[in-house]
């Protein structure tokens, strides 16, 4: 047992928050009571909140965390309903499923949330209703004119969707670990090819070796990306998330898996070289030395971006991508304040709370995996207690909370927030669930019994006991403390197995300490405006808003005040600027600005024209994308330009014509050219979300119930060299 004096030094050092029935948080506090039937009683700013008898239970020392496992169980037992319902499908008539919905306020089912949830534990917990739920985002193609196949779902968002945004293979996060059931799993193993070959085709760019689109989750424009993609999310679309990247990898590495299992070892070969591509690429363009951090994007010609994001760094170290000491590193340098993590960093000042400045409770339990993985005690106890706290205080787990208060709502003028928040938001339920389960005790995946527990959070958890436990339907797990406790956290020690109860007596490391990082400043600074660039006798003179960084063609060219030249081969360069603030963060870039003027091609289908010199070439159409707003829908425009030249040259590039705000250019893609080479451009269909069946459903907009829309007003066809390599 813990001698009185390490019991007062560990309950000193935890901190405030940590009592063992109650939690107190700027100036508020919540209160468990425990019941004689098993429920239990919380009250707190919201009310009270009475908890009934819950089919699993802890037995700790804190009532306070015992009684929120169980108010997660019955937020999740509110979440599991028989239909769904949204204003933008069937006209907000109820549809049939027995599936997750989303939250109090979100009676729908969602890919993304739905998917992390369901890899966050539920599918442990209700594997048939996970099942179930998944399906619901699976679909055919509903044109016969256009290549078949089962496809994951790309929610209505940015631009008119993928793809803008690229992370519905989020898909397979979750459903790896249903493939018990062979059905589910010969439909997965379908989806998988042809999803990911679908991605490969339309959002992958060799180049780099990685695939287009928007951030996982971070899907509001305004809150994360510049300003000005508010109305034109090209930029979106042309550009690298790292978020979306680590989701693709881990879905390769499960279809090179599946493909053995299907016993085609040449396309499992193909898949895993593809992921170790992948990888590569990930820790080369997103890493940042300077930072010791990964960046949560990167421009279209991969212009370093000073901006991260918590879920993508998690994902990161929990998916293998980062490595080591790399791993380790990346969650230090990620900021923390005392009520929790922000999902973003650092945060936009002219935004709303939202994403921004904000914690939210799912993104805190990815963190909370990437901490165990990395063994970093001080992390895995900052997030629970994170975790804990929110759900206590507001009688329900909450979608989101402002970051310095850990409020539900803070008035802040227009900048109040959060804008939108949910009560029994899934992927928060499943978060505190996936804390307990994996968490605290140490259940993987795999069946296994890991634990690796704080020292920090021993009194709260153990108080005088000498053993905790969690009862489950099918198991149970006790973890018995260890005679001396010299260490900074408790792992497996002897493990026995008695029938379905699991005993672990913890063993005490001292693993090297990681401080938490503190000392963060809250804002980025603001962007400078558009550089202006134009030729002259002395090459291409740039001139600039003050003194900023310049970047031209994604590479950095440094420091300037006013103006500068940059030679770029003779090339016309593509340059922006950011503004440097008083602790060396560099804000947002600037528009990007293209110097010279592109040649146009003609406007007649097949176009012709005779390249002046070799090298590589960008191209772009202008066009007009009116069939939806900017931040919904399923129609934006996705054509394939195939370029065709007397030198037998053929090539193929993907372009993205996203919902428009007049008229706009497209997405652009490289093409490699000999001098003089005589081409010829056509334009060929491609594919959207509206070719779904699916969105035969889809009521608020077009492409849905009327029919499949994947067009655009199309103008000039639009052709200049570039200095960008690969």
């Amino acid at each position: 047992m813990l001698s009185v004096m390490m019991m007062a030094a560990l309950a000193a050092a935890a901190g405030a928050g940590s009592g063992t029935d109650s939690i107190a948080w700027h100036g508020q506090q919540a209160q468990v009571t425990a019941s004689a039937d098993g429920g239990f009683s919380l009250s707190g700013p919201f009310g009270k909140r009475d908890i009934p008898v819950q089919r699993m239970r802890t037995d700790t020392a804190s009532p306070m965390f015992d009684g929120l496992f169980a108010m997660a169980q019955d937020d999740l037992k509110q979440d599991s309903v028989s239909e769904i319902r949204d204003d933008a499908f069937d006209h907000g008539q109820p549809v049939h499923c027995a599936c997750f919905q989303t939250g109090a306020k979100w009676p729908y089912v969602w890919t993304r949330d739905l998917s992390y949830s369901i890899d966050l534990g539920l599918w442990r917990l209700d594997p048939q209703r996970a099942r179930d739920s998944l399906r619901f985002k699976l679909s055919d193609v509903r044109d016969p004119k256009l290549p078949q196949g089962l496809y994951v779902m790309q929610d209505t968002g940015s631009g008119g969707s993928w793809p803008i945004s690229t992370d519905r293979v989020v898909w397979f996060l979750g459903a790896q670990h249903l493939l018990d059931d062979k059905a589910f799993a010969d439909d997965v193993y379908r989806a998988l090819n042809d999803t990911l070959a679908q991605d490969r085709l339309y959002a992958f760019d060799p180049d780099f070796g990685l695939y287009r689109g928007e951030t996982s989750f971070l899907d509001w424009r305004e809150q994360t990306y510049p300003a000005w993609t508010a109305d034109n999310v090209v930029f979106i679309a042309q550009s690298f998330a790292l978020s979306t990247n680590v989701l693709h990898y881990q879905a390769l590495q499960l279809a090179s898996r599946l493909a053995i299992e299907h016993g085609d070892s040449a396309t499992s070969k193909g898949y895993a070289e593809q992921a170790a591509a992948l990888k590569a690429a990930i820790n080369a363009r997103f890493w940042r030395t300077d930072r010791g951090m990964y960046m949560s994007y990167i421009g279209g010609n991969a212009a370093p971006y000073d901006t991260y994001d918590l879920l993508g760094t998690a994902l990161a170290i929990t998916s293998g991508v980062a490595e080591g000491g790399r791993a380790r590193e990346a969650l230090a340098n990620y900021p923390t304040w005392p009520a929790g993590s922000p999902v973003i960093w650092p945060e936009r000042p002219d935004q709303p709370i939202y994403h921004n400045r904000a914690i939210w409770p799912f993104v805190s339990a990815y963190a909370l995996r990437a901490a165990r993985m990395v063994n970093d005690p001080a992390r895995i106890a900052h997030e629970l207690r994170s975790i804990m706290r929110g759900a206590a205080l507001s009688g329900s787990n909450m979608e989101n909370y402002e970051l310095i208060t850990q409020s539900t709502h803070v008035d802040d003028g227009k900048l109040s927030g959060p804008v939108v928040d949910s009560p029994r938001q899934l992927w928060s339920v499943a978060a505190y669930l996936d804390v307990v389960s994996e968490g605290v005790f140490g259940l993987e995946a795999d069946g296994r019994v890991e634990p690796k527990l704080p020292v920090l959070l021993v009194p709260m958890l153990f108080g005088k006991r000498d053993s905790i436990s969690l009862q489950m339907p099918d198991r149970s797990i006790t973890l018995r403390l260890p005679r001396d406790v010299s260490g900074n956290l408790l792992v497996a020690g002897k493990t026995v197995q008695r029938g379905s109860e699991t005993l672990v007596t913890l063993k005490a490391l001292d693993v090297p300490a990681t401080t938490l990082r503190k000392d963060a400043p809250l804002y980025a600074p603001k962007p400078p405006e558009a550089p202006s660039v134009a030729a002259d006798d002395k090459g291409w003179r740039v001139q600039v808003d003050g003194k900023v960084v310049l970047y031209a063609d994604g590479q950095r060219m440094g420091n300037i005040d006013g103006e500068t030249y940059i030679a770029q081969g003779g090339k016309p360069p593509c340059v922006s600027a950011t503004r440097k603030g008083p602790h060396g963060l560099e804000s947002l870039h600037s528009p990007i600005v293209c110097a010279g003027e592109p040649t146009d091609i003609g406007t007649d289908w097949p176009r012709s024209w005779t390249a002046p010199a070799g090298g590589r070439y960008r191209v772009a159409l202008r066009y007009e994308n009116n069939h939806g707003p900017v931040n919904t829908g399923v129609t934006a425009a996705v054509k394939m330009l195939v370029m065709s030249c007397n030198d037998d040259t053929l090539q193929r590039v993907p372009i993205v014509m996203p919902h428009s705000v007049g008229e706009q250019l497209s997405s652009y893609g490289i093409v490699t050219l000999k001098g003089s080479a005589q081409c010829s451009f056509d334009l060929q269909q491609g594919f959207n979300m509206s070719d779904l069946g699916h969105f035969a459903h889809y009521t608020n907009g077009k492409g849905g119930a009327d029919g499949p829309l994947n067009d655009a007003r199309i103008g000039d066809l639009l052709i200049a060299p570039t200095a960008r390599t690969p």
